[in-house]
């Protein structure tokens, strides 16, 4: 991949990085998928403190004793 840096005095103190389109666009779906599964997980992290979520079992034993509940 070819990245190309300008320099800080031609942007006015920033720094300014050129990527092809698809990095680019590879970035941008990472991070949106990232954030919905950050999403995700803390919605079913906070069902389990909740008790909403059983598992997983080990054994048809474990499964039974815990429905029995």
């Amino acid at each position: 991949m070819a990245v190309l840096t300008i320099n800080k005095s031609i942007t006015k103190g920033e720094e300014l990085v050129i990527i092809p389109r698809k990095e680019y666009e590879k970035l941008t779906f990472a991070k949106k998928t990232k954030t919905n599964l950050d999403k995700e997980l803390l919605a079913a992290l906070k069902e389990v403190k909740q008790g909403k979520i059983i598992g997983p079992f080990s054994s048809v034993k474990e499964l039974k004793k815990s429905l029995e509940k």
